[in-house]
């Protein structure tokens, strides 16, 4: 099976529905392609359904009348030539023809290994707000946070709206970066807006800066944390805990394309264009910088995708919404004390049971990866690779195909995809 498009949009979150509505109705044959079985990513997750957000019921709304088409649940797991894509799709599998290409993969969360995080019960920060969403019990039920940046807040702000009980909320963030982070908001007064009224809401949880998971402890699933607050031990009962330090890039299939990247994030310019002829990369691939940087970004690409003029305002809102981004990487970096949570038994690839000593006298990914089997599981190095590159230093590893764990029949060419696509732009 194929498809052909002017241009194939790689997520379907709000930076890739915002390029893919701008190169749609422009009047381009705009394909979209997305893992979830609705639009909208993780941030507008369910959104397709309930309706409840403004903003996001606009786009959506938006994208249903722009003419894209929308594949769900179709994963890329390779690229054997330029302008080609091979895509699972449940049980089938087909190519994509495409002419250019906007990356709107996202990012996800990084864990960082600590005593116990295996443990059921143990959650990301992101992950379980995800699992709440989609009807997770959570009423009456006592759970940490612990973290860093905006995803405490809100994660805190869905639990205490089902009726969870948030114990406390764990920023690892100093004091000084936390409240510097903090004064610099007023630059963006829509973000503090949402800032405050969460914080307003959940006045009674006790939240502390200098803050971290030291250890999960239980039998069978977590029962207790023990956190480091401000130099001291304190030690919580709960049901769950959720901790994760920030978000990363999904970087594998900007990688898998060849775009150039740099500090965990791709290089583009000012036009969204990655060092590969006809392919852009938008919103959090850029570094992290949430919905406002994945809508303005992913508005630029789509317009030039589609040759269109690019509005000043929009451009000004690009510059905006960066210095933010630079603000909250700055805010979110991991300290030190987190790279020496792990013991020597814990495990640091959970899908390969690999503990932090088989690690011993490795020097990058590649030697973890061969000598101690690290990221050779089901999710292809996801969550180890990112934790070990915190941990020791190490550049993350160029990607080869699949970029996925894949059927065989997937990486195969089919026959009746043509050298070029009818309609060049």
């Amino acid at each position: 099976m194929r498809e052909a498009c002017d241009l194939v949009v790689v997520g379907a979150g709000p930076g890739g529905l915002a390029a893919a509505c701008r190169a749609a109705e422009a009047g381009l044959e705009v394909l979209v392609l997305d893992t979830q079985p609705e639009p909208g990513g993780q941030v507008w997750r369910g959104e397709a359904r309930k309706g409840a957000n403004r903003l996001a019921r606009r786009w959506l709304t938006r994208f249903a009348a722009s003419g894209a088409r929308f594949r769900p649940g179709a994963r890329v797991v390779a690229a054997p030539e330029p302008g080609v894509l091979l895509v699972e799709e449940g049980s089938s599998s087909f190519a994509v023809r495409y002419s250019r290409a906007v990356l709107a993969t996202g990012a996800r969360e990084r864990f960082l290994p600590f005593p116990g995080w295996t443990l059921p019960g143990v959650l990301g920060v992101s992950g379980l707000q995800v699992l709440i969403k989609d009807g997770l019990p959570i009423r009456g039920k006592r759970v940490v946070l612990a973290g860093t940046g905006p995803l405490l807040l809100a994660a805190a702000a869905t639990i205490h709206a089902h009726g969870g009980e948030v114990l406390y909320i764990a920023e690892q963030a100093s004091a000084e970066s936390h409240w510097g982070f903090a004064l610099q908001l007023w630059r963006h007064p829509t973000k503090l807006l949402q800032g405050a009224l969460m914080s307003a809401a959940l006045i009674r949880v006790p939240t502390s800066t200098d803050a971290w998971v030291i250890a999960a402890e239980g039998e069978g699933r977590v029962e207790s944390v023990r956190l480091s607050v401000r130099g001291r031990e304190e030690q919580l009962r709960c049901d769950y805990l959720g901790a994760a330090y920030g978000l990363v890039p999904n970087l594998e299939v900007a990688r898998l394309l060849g775009c150039e990247t740099s500090a965990g994030t791709v290089v583009v310019n000012e036009r969204m264009e990655t060092r590969v002829p006809k392919v852009h990369a938008v919103g959090e691939l850029l570094g992290i910088g949430g919905m406002d940087q994945a809508l303005v970004t992913g508005e630029l690409a789509g317009l030039v995708a589609a040759e269109q003029p690019i509005p000043v305002e929009l451009e000004r809102t690009w510059h905006r919404v960066r210095a933010f981004a630079a603000q909250l990487a700055r805010h979110d970096a991991p300290r030190a004390e987190l790279r020496r949570l792990a013991t020597p038994d814990t495990l640091l690839c959970r899908c390969e049971d690999v503990p932090l000593s088989a690690l011993e006298g490795c020097q990058n990914l590649r030697e973890a990866r061969l000598y101690a089997r690290l990221g050779m599981g089901a999710c292809q190095g996801r969550t180890c690779g990112t934790a070990a590159q915190t941990l020791f230093g190490w550049s993350g590893e160029d990607v080869r195909p699949p970029c996925l764990p894949a059927r065989i029949g997937s990486l195969r060419l089919p026959s009746d995809v043509s050298s070029t696509h009818t309609r060049e732009s």
